[in-house]
């Protein structure tokens, strides 16, 4: 059945405008909605596998002055939906985001690798090259990542860690052999074809997030000396809650807004003087006199306490600046 343009609804006429413009351009303008729209938005994308020229001309009307390119392509369904939201939100938030549109329809890259236990995964790579298990830890979510490290060699760990940080994106076909190789160490019938999520800086960075801090701390260290620049760029992206101070004013200030007082208040209660000074002038005075009269009258905290509280404030930096609203390239 035909669709008719007035019975759409305004997230079916967003899906179909996104398909129309072409996957670059709707990559872009996907990073600019929430997950929970992306997921309605996505679910009716892979509805439309087909968008009739008449339906294409009705929406270049309506959204005339948003449209930037792609004025030929008229094929949607899943893969469309997929491809620019990988391009939007990357391989994993897209692979969640569209089981949760159209549950089943995705498997996650490298979710038999991400299945495995840890002790599992380091008998498994034990053997194999820094740059093969680099790549493992590619294919795995930060908090997976992090417990494998953790149990390699202190030399093969930061070794490792080297050769992710400098990984550049790999083929499809390229990984799939790799990926096909591993199997010979366990009883799966095969991996999935999907693997291709590279590494990088930002992969170090989010293993190096999810470690213990103390040992965080030692293999950034040892980066740094190996390989000074590998070391700045992951740093960068490696953020602690003393790296506050690195963020500029105004990013300060996006993320205090976020932040309950109560939360802000215990995690500044050990904080050091100038780190609770940046934050108060990212705030009103109002604002900042009342959150150091709460700190004066809290009482010494629980290490545990104040870590999970700075913990609080840190995931919303990551928040932020995976949604693009601030920078920690400072």
């Amino acid at each position: 059945m035909a669709l008719e343009y007035s019975s759409l609804t305004k997230i079916q006429k967003i899906a179909g405008f996104l398909i129309v413009i072409g996957p670059d351009a709707a990559a872009e303008m996907m990073k600019n909605f929430e997950n929970t729209q992306l997921e309605l938005i996505c679910r009716e994308m892979a509805a439309m596998p087909m968008i009739e020229s008449g339906i294409q001309d009705e929406l270049m009307k309506e959204f005339a002055d948003v449209v930037s390119q792609g004025m030929g392509s008229i094929t949607g369904g899943l893969p469309y939906a997929q491809v620019a939201l990988e391009r939007a939100k990357g391989d994993y938030a897209a692979a969640a985001i569209l089981n949760r549109a159209a549950p089943g329809s995705i498997t996650p890259a490298g979710e038999e690798i991400r299945q495995m236990d840890g002790r599992q995964l380091v008998n498994i790579v034990k053997n194999e090259q820094p740059q093969t298990i680099a790549f493992i830890l590619s294919c795995m979510e930060p908090p997976k990542a992090a417990e494998l490290v953790q149990m390699l060699p202190p030399e093969l760990r930061e070794e490792v860690i080297e050769r992710l940080g400098g990984m550049e994106p790999t083929s499809r076909d390229s990984i799939n052999k790799v990926a096909q190789n591993l199997t010979r160490h366990f009883d799966r019938k095969s991996v999935q074809q999907g693997l291709h999520r590279s590494g990088g800086v930002e992969s170090c960075a989010d293993i190096l997030n999810a470690m213990d801090k103390t040992l965080r701390k030692e293999v950034l260290a040892t980066i740094e000396q190996r390989n000074a620049t590998l070391g700045a760029a992951i740093r960068k992206k490696v953020f602690s809650f003393e790296d506050l101070n690195r963020l500029d004013p105004s990013d300060l200030g996006r993320v205090v807004r976020e932040v309950d007082t109560g939360v802000l208040t215990i995690a500044l209660k050990a904080a050091k003087p100038a780190l609770v000074a940046a934050i108060t002038s990212s705030m009103s005075k109002r604002a900042a006199e009342a959150l150091m009269e709460e700190i004066e009258m809290l009482p010494q905290q629980r290490g545990k306490d104040t870590e999970a509280a700075q913990d609080k404030i840190i995931q919303v930096v990551r928040r932020l600046e995976e949604a693009e609203e601030i920078s920690l390239d400072n």
